[in-house]
């Protein structure tokens, strides 16, 4: 009986997940924020609470995520990942000094301690790995000139979730200061041993996993990841960043066949970890604490947005992207629940569990939005204002004002493609490094 019911439950999950889904392609927009509004009806607190197929989700949820994770770095190589840190790690700094310290002072203002300040501050400061993730592949964006920087963004706050994690872990233990540190030194040799294997042996991991035959590629990819993604949590490292990892070390055919085949496997699961968020949060708990968060909120994604904006015009992005980069940070998502989680775990702050929920719950649902409609909106301000908008290829690099025209935009499928008489373009082009990569360069997404 309990397993008839649990298929009856999993089976409507799925089946009313892929009707808004369509439903969301109709309109053109992510369909997170319908996924997310789902699991709230249906989980505690909801209009039909699930019971039997709970667990089961939660486990989904956690694959969902390793899922996303392993894609986005199946996009990029070692090198491009190891270039991009080099030179973003200052949009790092600012990513924090204009996340972090909002959430620290909320939780003095609100007179919940320094304790609660610390943690406040991980939960404003980290971006949802997973919602950007899907974001990024529903607006057909992996592609996009500002991408590696976004992502570089979000792998160096995940990598700093190595250091912050032992940190609060020990700050609300009350342990000392030599058990902290052992289990930060843990955490950072386990963070940079991964990272040196998939920078340093990667082309050795790809001969081992190669294979012909999808389902046996298929299963190694997949069993590598969750194994390595379960032993980099085991030892107090994202389980995020160890799937990213992953995806770096796999190069060549192996990346793109393994892209093929899990594809569909991560949409699968990504939309479950959606549900799930949804479905561990009680409606009746978010009105008390709803306009302090929503206040935080606001404050938060106008500094993501400030972030992405200064991060996308130091590595000489074009003003669109500038924008789009910005616009898709703003959600935050599992990191600041499990941040949260903690606190109200060590009893720090009975409050901190709901103010967190609602804070993420209005982020992760505005982030998809923020993400589609901050440049277009941001380009309707500069026209209103009278602006004239960039000069052409003034914030390009060099290289970038002499290669050959990047597209603006990425071009939705069905849209008409206009051939222009490439004589009737003044040469050298000086178009904003702004779209899609220009055919022939070298590209993980060509």
């Amino acid at each position: 009986m309990h397993s008839a019911v649990f298929l009856i439950e999993f089976g409507a999950i799925i089946l009313g997940l892929g009707l808004l889904g369509r439903f969301a392609g109709r309109f053109r927009f992510s369909p997170i924020p319908l996924y997310l509004l789902a699991g709230l009806a249906f989980g505690k607190g909801g209009l039909l609470p699930l019971g039997a197929s709970e667990e089961f989700v939660a486990i989904g949820a956690e694959i969902g995520v390793i899922l996303l994770l392993l894609m986005l770095g199946l996009e990029y190589t070692a090198s491009d990942l190891v270039s991009n840190l080099k030179t973003q790690y200052p949009a790092g700094l600012v990513d924090f000094a204009l996340n972090a310290l909002p959430g620290a002072a909320a939780a003095l203002l609100l007179g919940w301690g320094p304790v609660a300040a610390v943690v406040l501050a991980g939960v404003t400061w980290i971006s949802s790995s997973g919602v950007i993730a899907k974001v990024l592949g529903d607006l057909g964006r992996l592609g996009n000139r500002e991408t590696p920087v976004i992502l570089s963004i979000l792998v160096l706050e995940d990598l700093a979730m190595a250091v912050y994690l032992p940190i609060i872990t020990a700050l609300l233990a009350g342990v000392g200061l030599a058990a902290g540190s052992a289990t930060l030194a843990i955490a950072l040799g386990v963070a940079g041993a991964v990272l040196f294997v998939a920078v340093r042996y990667g082309r050795l991991i790809s001969r081992f996993v190669s294979s012909d035959d999808p389902e046996k590629l298929l299963l190694v990819v997949l069993g590598l990841t969750l194994l390595v993604a379960g032993v980099a949590q085991q030892l107090q490292v994202s389980a995020a960043v160890g799937a990213f990892l992953v995806g770096i070390a796999l190069s060549g055919e192996v990346a793109e066949g393994a892209h093929a085949l899990l594809s569909p496997l991560r949409d699968l699961f990504a939309a479950v970890f959606f549900v799930f968020f949804g479905l561990h949060t009680d409606p009746s708990s978010i009105p008390p604490v709803i306009l302090p968060a929503l206040a935080l909120a606001v404050v938060t994604a106008l500094t993501k947005v400030a972030t992405g904006y200064w991060a996308a015009r130091r590595a000489g992005i074009g003003v669109k992207g500038r924008w789009r980069a910005g616009g898709t940070l703003v959600a935050r998502g599992e990191f600041s629940i499990v941040i949260a989680g903690l606190a109200v775990s060590a009893g720090v702050q009975p409050q901190m569990g709901p103010f967190a929920t609602a804070y993420v719950l209005i982020l992760v649902v505005v982030g998809p939005l923020t993400a589609r409609f901050t440049e277009p909106i941001a380009a309707a301000v500069t026209r209103w204002r009278g602006g004239g908008g960039e000069r052409p290829g003034a914030d390009a690099p060099p290289t970038a004002r002499k290669s050959p025209v990047a597209l603006e935009d990425p071009i939705a499928p069905g849209d008409p493609i206009a051939l222009e008489d490439p004589s009737a373009v003044p040469a050298p082009y000086d178009t904003p490094y702004d779209g899609l990569a220009p055919r022939g360069e070298p590209s993980r997404t060509d």
